[in-house]
């Protein structure tokens, strides 16, 4: 064959069905698209009027109005932007992905303004074929000496275009709705579209249905408009009462003076808010037009802690506002949203390659016309420039927070509560965002004070100095085996449940520790984290271990500790129990009980996971039971083996410890209720 060069060509018979069914996900959409269109159709004349090609009319106003009309099955679409000659007709119309906004851009790059243009890909329009059977325009150039033209379309690839009867400059699309889109002709059916998609678009859109009966409203004649359709001049005479005055004597008053009313159209009321309040310099907002905002927005009526405005315009073009609601408790419960937006043109919720996954719990809107989005506008291309907007936005937060952190850490504290979890979440998530907060991540002790990690670490040295002599004596017999030994480690304690877990932290206050609380389901995690970043420290529970400083002096004798293990291990029926004899400070305490740090985070891991049924002594041990050898009860069992309450006591010396440490099961609960009202019973006796 001869080596041959031509041009790819497209049929349009086989590429319209495919731009009518697939090329949007949500077939709602074409109401985005074709009041978009009618916004750029303003946009452009506005750009024309400043350039000296143009002058509006006096009683000007931009508009786009869409009329539903149940009756006629159809839906309008109106704007009184630039319009169109039968060329323009032709060229941005009839040629499939032509886009009038771009050629519009190229045209006068050289004398644009800071007006944006929406379309892009001049397939905006056919949206309009998704839903329905035949599509009607009707529009009017600005041109002076313009023929009006009508355009019609059934379609498929063939279109009719004649002269038309429009009068004013725009453009005006008739959708015919086919049957299976008729709900799009239903007025509440189209409010909830257009304030979907429209509600922050740069023109006043109006939603008006062409078979409802005229509605009035009355005003004061002072406050009536130029463009106020008067029905009726209303005279009110004054009001008056007879009331008592001071001296017990009935008068008349007048309670409201006379007035002039006048009876007037319903003023239509934009469905759209043209100045959003992202698009304003943070320097002209109120606290309380963030809260207002936030409100109408989100609907939700709790407060929000507090927000951070984004306004960037290098190197890319960036606004927004990030709103930190009050969390819940549980992890899993926490679902924000986050709108983006191109151009004030809703695209999406929740787009997680511009929104930092973490940043996900927040509430709030990103505008970002520089977005490279795909033909249908509903998903991104171009991962590289989407990723710098992403770690801009996780930096914006990051300077947000160590800003306040630095300047306001009153206020830092008291929303401590609620943002650690997305906080501890960012830092886990997002390496660079975890090295920003690394200094200004607050740990609540049991004294409800707030400390740094660099706090934490300081006073857990302080502690660790406040060695026995023993230690002290045993740390310089090794010394000249230090440099072979690993680095030691600060130990911060922790609790996860103030409440359950009282005794230890009683008992470690009493020996001048202190502890952290740590009670969200991220934080076991999120310490695993820090201790990966930092090799220097390690995070144990306080029910972790007997430490040092909760010892009395002097070891418990053995023989002791082998008879209260047996006996223990007998009346308890578990052969495997761990049984530790100890000489605790604090005589106050029978029984305690302990589990290894390593052992919780594997249990902590396998609920992660939903790994109910494996034994968690396969990985490294169960509790361990302590008994205080000073106290009164342990030492009448170890003295008074064969007791007739010996087994009783047993049992509940066990269960009271597994209650400081963790909850009881439904049967043990059950078993440790009555036992416990057997036990009151011996006291009657």
């Amino acid at each position: 064959m001869a080596e041959k060069h031509g041009n790819l060509s497209i049929n349009s018979e086989n590429i319209f069905p495919i731009i009518k069914k697939w090329l949007y996900s949500d077939h709602d959409i074409f109401a985005r698209e074709l009041v978009s269109n009618g916004c750029d159709a303003i946009t452009k004349l506005k750009k024309l009027e400043v350039m000296g090609e143009y002058a509006f009319p006096d009683d000007y106003k931009p508009a786009v109005q869409v009329v539903v009309d149940s009756e006629a099955k159809t839906l309008k679409f109106i704007d009184n932007g630039i319009g169109m000659t039968a060329d323009e007709v032709e060229e941005y119309i009839t040629q499939i992905a032509f886009s009038g906004a771009t050629e519009f851009l190229e045209k006068y790059k050289d004398k644009t303004t800071d007006d944006q243009m929406i379309g892009h890909f001049g397939l905006g329009f056919y949206s309009a074929f998704m839903v329905a059977d035949e599509v009607h325009i009707d529009t009017l150039s600005f041109k002076e000496g313009a023929t009006a033209v009508h355009w019609t379309c059934d379609g498929g690839t063939e279109y009719d275009m004649q002269d038309g009867d429009r009068t004013t400059v725009g453009t005006e699309i008739t959708l015919f709705l086919n049957d299976e889109s008729l709900e799009f002709c239903n007025e509440y059916r189209m409010r909830e579209v257009i304030e979907k998609y429209c509600s922050f678009m740069p023109v006043n859109i109006y939603l008006s249905n062409a078979n409802a009966e005229q509605e009035y409203e009355t005003i004061d004649e002072a406050d009536l408009r130029d463009d106020d359709v008067v029905v009726e001049h209303i005279h009110e005479d004054a009001k008056t009462e007879e009331k008592e005055n001071d001296k017990g004597e009935k008068e008349v008053v007048e309670v409201s003076p006379a007035r002039e009313r006048v009876k007037i159209n319903k003023r239509p009321v934009s469905l759209s808010d043209p100045n959003p309040l992202w698009m304003k310099h943070p320097n002209e907002c109120s606290d309380e037009d963030y809260k207002e905002f936030y409100r109408k927005v989100f609907m939700d009526y709790k407060e929000p802690l507090f927000w951070i405005h984004l306004n960037m315009d290098y190197p890319f073009n960036l606004k927004g506002i990030l709103y930190f609601p009050k969390i819940n408790t549980e992890y899993d419960s926490i679902e924000g949203t986050i709108k983006l937006y191109n151009n004030q043109v809703f695209i999406a919720d929740n787009i997680k390659e511009v929104i930092p996954e973490f940043l996900l719990l927040l509430k709030g809107v990103i505008d970002c016309p520089d977005l490279p989005l795909n033909v249908s506008r509903s998903a991104l291309q171009n991962d590289g420039f989407v990723q710098k907007i992403s770690e801009y936005i996780s930096k914006k937060v990051a300077d947000k927070l160590t800003g306040m952190c630095k300047t306001d850490r009153e206020s830092y504290e008291k929303y401590w509560d609620d943002i650690s979890p997305f906080i501890k979440f960012g830092c886990i998530k997002d390496s660079k965002f975890s090295e920003k907060l690394h200094d200004y991540i607050l740990f609540k002790d049991v004294d409800n004070k707030y400390l740094t990690l660099k706090d934490c670490i300081e006073q857990n040295k302080k502690e660790d100095t406040a060695e026995s002599d023993d230690t002290k004596k045993e740390d310089a017999e090794n010394k000249e085996n230090a440099e072979k030994k690993e680095p030691e480690k600060t130990t911060i304690f922790y609790v996860t449940d103030p409440v359950q877990q009282s005794q230890y932290i009683n008992m470690f206050k009493e020996a001048g520790k202190n502890a952290v609380i740590l009670s969200h389901n991220i934080d076991t995690t999120f310490i695993s984290h820090l201790e990966q970043k930092d090799q220097t420290i390690q995070f144990k529970r306080i029910d972790a271990d007997v430490t040092e400083e909760l010892k009395g002096e002097g070891a418990a004798d053995e023989n002791t500790a082998k008879t209260l293990t047996e006996l223990f291990r007998k009346n308890l029926n578990m052969e495997k129990l761990e049984v530790k004899a100890e000489n605790l400070k604090n005589e106050s305490v029978a029984a305690m009980m302990t589990l290894s740090e390593e052992s919780r985070r594997m249990q902590d891991m396998m609920k992660m996971y939903n790994m109910y049924g494996m034994d968690p002594g396969m990985f490294g041990g169960q509790e361990t039971l302590v008994l205080n050898v000073s106290h009164p009860l342990v030492k009448y069992l170890a003295e008074n083996q064969e007791s007739e309450h010996a087994a009783v006591i047993c049992q509940q010396l066990y269960d009271l410890a597994m209650l400081s440490h963790k909850q009881l099961s439904p049967d043990e609960m059950t078993k440790f209720v009555q036992r416990s009202n057997e036990i009151l019973m011996l006291l009657t006796k």
